[in-house]
């Protein structure tokens, strides 16, 4: 008997996007198949799968222990969330130390996939490796990633609160001050997801000496933690540049705008890594350091709806509900209009013909028809029906004769 070779033998996923790029969200289900294609018969002992997930964190950092003695400290530290196995064909190997048909979990906290990413000192990565064990062969190996996102919806009230603040500084030089520079910023909510652009409402107030520029920029910070130790990483994403200011000038940015790149999504939710964004507005001064405010940003997953644009507003909205406790009452009332501004002639005269005789008979209706179309009584402050106890009142007054 002839065996067949092995031609092909690789790993597909069912879930792709456009970029043909396997993409799941936490809580998926990872579907796929293991592919062989062969040229005649081959003999298999078995098929194995394993899924795998895994953060990893590592640096190093160079250390003095004397005057002559020097050493590298590394600092590695691993978090998995994925560790699957199945056989798909025959039977598991000895040296897999794992029940068939069978997932544990080891005792601890069980947490959600954190999103994919790869930093400059650790990653969160996922993939399936399909390993083919034929008699008298080395096993053949094939190992195929994929992306996990943990979704974030930014249509939350917190996420879409907005984000506001003021500083100002005052310059020095030598013995002599300047006037202060201040700035104050606002955005419309904290949560953004990639391709949307933020609007930047600024104003910069220049009273020093100097010429000075107003910035901003979108800056994501790295947090990588190992053995108790914390490596940081920034990195700038996006950045705009205002006018420059002369002394004494003032520059308001009215909604300026500054595009959200593609990006990584924030990664809170991760033990050892975490990525966050902040919007940076400053004043870059020269010989001084900048004037800077910090707004926090979190890039979500599922945009904005048409009822979270009317929810970020809702203290605006509020304010502007409320604006007429703000405005002054009028001392004297304004007069109505009068009849005649209302009804015309040519509108009573028809309203007169429409009406029909047949319709009521007897005193009752010429009543009605008398007054039916009368304007009402012109408008006055004094009453024209005082009470009857005040008349009286008036008339036993004008009697009594003065002593």
């Amino acid at each position: 008997m002839v065996l067949g070779k092995v031609k092909n033998f690789f790993v597909s996923y069912d879930c792709l996007n456009d970029s043909n790029v396997p993409v799941f969200a936490s809580g998926d289900y990872v579907s796929g198949r293991v592919i062989i294609e062969v040229t005649g018969e081959i003999r298999v002992k078995s098929l194995n799968i394993h899924a795998k997930g895994l953060a990893k964190v590592r640096w190093t950092e160079s250390r003095n222990a004397g005057s002559n003695t020097a050493y590298t400290q590394n600092y590695t530290e691993e978090v998995e969330y994925l560790n699957h196995r199945d056989v798909l064909i025959g039977h598991y190997r000895d040296d897999d130390n794992c029940e068939e048909g069978s997932d544990v979990l080891h005792s601890g906290r069980h947490e959600p996939l954190a999103t994919s990413f790869e930093g400059k000192h650790g990653s969160v990565r996922y993939w399936v490796k399909a390993e083919l064990h034929r008699p008298w062969l080395l096993p053949m190996k094939v190992k195929k990633e994929f992306t996990v996102f943990e979704h974030i919806d930014i249509n939350t009230p917190l996420l879409l609160s907005p984000q506001a603040g003021t500083k100002d500084k005052m310059l020095c030089c030598w013995f002599c001050t300047s006037g202060p520079v201040s700035l104050s910023a606002k955005i419309e909510r904290k949560g953004y997801t990639p391709g949307e652009s933020i609007q930047i409402f600024a104003e910069i107030e220049n009273c020093s000496s100097r010429v000075v520029v107003p910035k901003a920029a979108i800056y994501q910070t790295q947090t990588f933690y190992a053995k108790g130790k914390v490596k940081e990483v920034k990195q700038l994403i996006a950045n705009l540049r205002g006018d420059s200011l002369p002394s004494g000038k003032t520059e308001t940015w009215d909604g300026k705008l500054l595009k959200i790149p593609p990006i990584s999504p924030s990664i809170l939710d991760c033990g050892i890594i975490r990525v966050e964004y902040s919007l940076m507005v400053y004043v870059d001064i020269p010989r001084a350091v900048n004037l800077t405010l910090t707004l926090p940003l979190v890039i979500g997953t599922i945009p904005l709806h048409h009822f979270g644009s009317r929810t970020s507003s809702v203290s605006s909205q509020c304010s502007m509900a409320m604006s007429w406790l703000n405005m002054a009452i009028p001392e004297r009332p304004e007069a109505p209009p009068s009849y005649s501004e209302i009804v015309t002639n040519e509108q009573r005269q028809n309203r007169t013909r429409a009406a029909s005789r047949d319709e009521l008979e007897g005193p009752l209706y010429a009543y009605i028809q008398e007054f039916r179309f009368h304007p009402p009584p012109l408008y006055s402050e004094i009453d024209p029906n005082p009470e009857q106890e005040t008349i009286t009142q008036d008339r036993r007054s004008d009697a009594c004769p003065s002593r």
